[in-house]
């Protein structure tokens, strides 16, 4: 019997980079998927890989910084199944600039996409999880979450914001049996990180201590096991997977 067999996975940002790798890590372990993107193209073209995987997936192309669009989406979804038994809260965007230069719509879109969308999703989804009394959800923060980065107020906001909600909803729930943590990448190879600059990419690598950067399936073998039973006393808190960055 394989881990995830028979259980629903929900993942945000699901059709390619970490989200899509973490997708396929389930699938080979009997996880049924349910994957959210904004994406139309790359989420077809992910179901149709996943399919190889596992039986079960249904996809939504929905924005989730739009509260009723991932409302009508959460009530679609629970006549499908029955319940999530996992969400995985890894959409996010990056708007990149100097606090000086950053307008108000680059300040407003990350905080929405990256904040905004997993309190909505969140919401929607945790009372069918409390009635079960059962459930996991997982945050993808960011290092830069903790030490911040120049030239990243906002997602470094939104990061640090998340890692905030993680430990106090898991203060909420856990007595219904609902364990909530945040994984902190570091530097990790994702279409996002490789239209860096190459100064800035080395900048990075100088300071990592393997000297290499990371994998999106050294990200997702961590949710992985997060969100197994091998992990059942493991609840509220960070894990950073960096190579040593911070």
């Amino acid at each position: 019997m394989k881990k995830f067999d028979g259980k629903w996975v929900l993942i945000t940002g699901g059709a390619s980079g970490i989200g899509y790798t973490t997708a396929r890590l389930f699938a080979h372990e009997g996880a049924n998927l349910i994957l959210l993107d904004i994406n139309k193209e790359n989420l077809l073209r992910a179901s149709e890989n996943l399919k190889s995987h596992t039986e079960n997936v249904l996809t939504y192309s929905v924005d989730i910084s739009d509260s009723m669009k991932v409302k009508g989406v959460v009530e679609d979804l629970l006549r499908k199944v029955d319940r999530v038994d996992v969400l995985i809260n890894n959409a996010g965007i990056t708007k990149d600039r100097l606090l000086l230069r950053m307008t108000e719509e680059d300040w407003r879109k990350v905080i929405d996409v990256n904040l905004n969308g997993t309190f909505y999703l969140t919401k929607a989804l945790i009372p069918s999880m409390m009635r079960a009394r059962k459930g996991v959800i997982i945050q993808m923060a960011s290092v830069v979450g903790i030490t911040g980065n120049a030239g990243q107020t906002n997602y470094s906001a939104s990061k640090a914001a998340l890692i905030g909600f993680t430990k106090s909803l898991a203060k909420e729930v856990g007595p219904r049996g609902i364990r909530v943590l945040a994984v902190a990448p570091g530097f990790i190879r994702t279409p996002m990180t490789d239209s860096l600059p190459e100064d800035i990419k080395n900048a990075y690598l100088s300071n990592i201590p393997l000297r290499r950067f990371g994998d999106p399936e050294d990200v997702a073998k961590v949710i992985l096991f997060l969100a197994s039973d091998d992990a059942a006393y493991i609840n509220g808190t960070v894990i950073v997977v960096d190579g040593g960055l911070t």
